[in-house]
């Protein structure tokens, strides 16, 4: 793992995170809303840092609310997500581009093009883990996202 990374990790207090990489949560908003759909009550807005090193990607999950990447520090990380309701696949290098939203509901997945990258994910409403999915293997959802590329097949 390169120096820096491991630098990070101890001095932003990074833990393992389920999809893949390290995290913690910075903010987490003490203001409540009732998104408009059947989920109860979230925090406003939660933000976390995340750092992917070489090797390491986030797995493909989807999240209920909206997230946007913030690009900090270290090389190119690409983002990529697919709304399956309509199939669009989109991806964003994040470094010539320092932020991208994965809209609520969408497929995503995202993998540095280096020894490492720090991001960080802000989620409105606010991320609560009954909202979030990480895809199955062998699932359908699966088989239609390695059907647009066989590749993405390693982001699982």
């Amino acid at each position: 793992m390169h120096d820096r990374a491991r630098e990070l990790i101890r001095e932003l207090r990074l833990e393992p995170h389920p999809e893949g990489g390290y995290f913690r949560e910075v903010f987490r908003s003490s203001q409540i809303v009732k998104p408009m759909d059947a989920r109860s009550a979230r925090s406003a807005l939660t933000t976390i840092y995340f750092l992917l090193v070489k090797g390491q990607h986030s797995r493909w999950h989807r999240v209920a609310s909206d997230e946007a990447w913030h690009f900090y520090e270290g090389d190119p990380l690409l983002v990529c997500w697919i709304d399956d309701r309509d199939g669009v696949y989109e991806e964003v290098l994040q470094n010539g581009h320092p932020l991208c939203v994965v809209p609520a509901g969408c497929w995503q997945a995202a993998q540095p093009r280096g020894e490492y990258s720090l991001v960080g994910c802000t989620v409105g409403p606010g991320f609560d883990f009954q909202d979030f999915e990480m895809i199955a293997p062998g699932s359908a959802d699966l088989a239609k996202i390695t059907a647009l590329n066989p590749s993405f097949h390693d982001l699982a």
